[in-house]
């Protein structure tokens, strides 16, 4: 397995039919009351992104959204609210959805809150950063809107930290690819 790194963003080059999917870990829906099914999603691919109301890279949400609006037949996008950085998400679960549907007309589903680091680290995000759980790559996520792009399988293809722009060149080529 190999990897390049194209500034601080992480791109498998080659991929592996023993790499790990992310088809096995449960996700609970913001609401709580229903699960994101990766194994349903077969055939997408998966973009997921941590993600806050209150940070500076909030204004991405409109770029995800229309991400998620133009390359419906091939993309879902995963939000994943969390409030390790700097308490930007201290919203419960109907203020994070009221914010993200009245602002920025988010229709993509979004996962509980959860932790992507440290003691509490959810199951998926233990899986999208370590190398020994995808069979790709670690990272580390370091603040609001780290992106985690998965093939039609479920498998790791890229990591993208904050910075990238959801209209990024490199994450829609691998989009399309």
């Amino acid at each position: 397995m190999k990897s390049c790194i194209f500034g601080h963003s992480k791109i498998a080059t080659t991929m592996t039919d023993s790499a790990s999917s992310v088809n096995s870990i449960q996700l609970k829906s913001l609401d709580g009351a229903g699960i994101i099914d990766f194994k349903a999603l077969k055939g997408k691919k998966i973009l997921i992104v941590n993600t806050a109301s209150e940070c500076g890279y909030t204004y991405q949400y409109e770029g995800l959204q229309k991400l998620a609006t133009d390359k419906k037949d091939k993309l879902v996008i995963i939000g994943c609210p969390c409030n390790q950085f700097g308490g930007q998400e201290p919203g419960d679960t109907s203020e994070i959805r009221q914010f993200c549907t009245s602002k920025f007309s988010v229709s993509f589903p979004l996962s509980e809150k959860l932790d992507v680091k440290g003691s509490n680290q959810h199951a998926l995000y233990k899986w999208l950063t370590q190398k020994s759980e995808n069979g790709v790559l670690d990272a580390d996520v370091l603040w609001n809107f780290n992106k985690f792009l998965l093939d039609e399988e479920g498998r790791m293809m890229a990591y993208f930290p904050s910075k990238v722009k959801p209209d990024d060149a490199e994450l829609l080529k691998l989009i399309d690819k």
